[in-house]
């Protein structure tokens, strides 16, 4: 009778086993960025709603950002991370950032929200427009950043080399420090606005900024088509008083070609289901919609996210 008990009990213990194993979690690791950043803000605000809506478990690790964070993908240290539309398709296509160094092993989830390229100047420089930038003393960004091309790729649609200007690599903050002490004449920054940097700096300094029309806009879409026109919303800034409008990138979840169409689906469907709870958790949430979603993305989306898209008529 013990022996007999005992193998019940073994027969039991293995399929307790069995269904656990087969209840248990898919694990999905998610590159963001700095632990200070939007990256790592909004990623951690999307994965733990994510981890409650479905069986997959999304972990989040703090990262150097997009262009590591292809990397990581492409070393098969992650599945899925935040990156800018811009430098996934420098990566798609070898160019750029990753010049010579072609990486096709993502696809593309979903566009989450506008990184909004601002073009910050101080009035007293004499800058009315992009056009008038020519001669004068401006910060491009870090040397090698996405700010940096992003730039050159601005200027170059008006005409504009970086020969053109007297050129300068300075982070955000050094930036607006460098222009509150008329040091430069103006500055690019990409980034969600209202900005921190600027926010400050336009509270003891006045500033504009400065509008991409539609004629250069249109022109360097077509050239570059991971670009899309959005305004610096009016009250962005002190002394901002209407929308200006200019082009911008966008945050985006991409994924690993190793993920199941499965996987994928259920990402992408629980992401869009719960855009509420999103936005309750994150400012950024506010801007998630399947059009944006889809719109100005030159890498192609993943099966599982194409399913989705198509089931809800975001995608033909």
């Amino acid at each position: 009778m013990k022996k007999i008990g005992l193998a019940v009990m073994l027969i039991l213990l293995l399929t307790f086993g069995i269904v656990a194993c087969k209840g248990k979690a898919e694990q999905v690791r998610l590159a963001t960025g700095g632990s200070a950043g939007t990256y790592y803000a909004y990623g951690s605000a999307v994965a733990q709603i994510l981890n409650e809506k479905t069986k997959i478990t999304v972990s989040v690790q703090s990262t150097g950002a997009s262009r590591a964070n292809i990397q990581l993908i492409d070393a098969g240290e992650v599945e899925m991370a935040i990156v800018q539309n811009d430098v996934m398709d420098y990566a798609w296509r070898g160019v750029d950032l990753f010049n010579g160094q072609k990486i096709n092993s993502f696809s593309t989830m979903a566009a989450l929200y506008a990184e909004v390229c601002q073009i910050v100047a101080s009035p007293a420089s004499g800058i009315k427009t992009l056009a008038d930038i020519k001669g004068k003393r401006v910060s491009v960004g870090d040397a090698g950043s996405g700010v940096e091309f992003n730039a050159r790729q601005i200027l170059e649609s008006y005409g504009i080399t970086f020969d053109d200007i007297q050129k300068q690599n300075l982070g955000f903050n050094a930036s607006a420090d460098a222009l509150r002490d008329n040091k430069i004449d103006a500055f690019f920054c990409v980034a969600g606005a209202p900005t921190p940097a600027i926010v400050d700096l336009a509270t003891n300094r006045e500033i504009v900024i400065l509008e991409v029309d539609k004629t250069h806009a249109d022109q360097l879409m077509r050239k570059y088509p991971f670009y899309t026109r959005f305004p610096v919303p009016a009250g962005s800034y002190k002394g901002q008083n209407a929308d200006v409008m200019t082009v911008a990138v966008k945050a985006t979840f991409i994924v690993s070609n190793k993920l199941s169409e499965e996987t994928v689906y259920k990402l992408t469907k629980a992401l869009f289901e719960n855009k509420a709870t999103i936005e309750a958790a994150h400012a950024k949430g506010l801007e998630l919609s399947p059009s944006y979603a889809v719109d100005g993305i030159s890498v192609p989306f993943h099966s599982g996210a194409a399913k989705y898209f198509k089931e809800i008529g975001a995608l033909k």
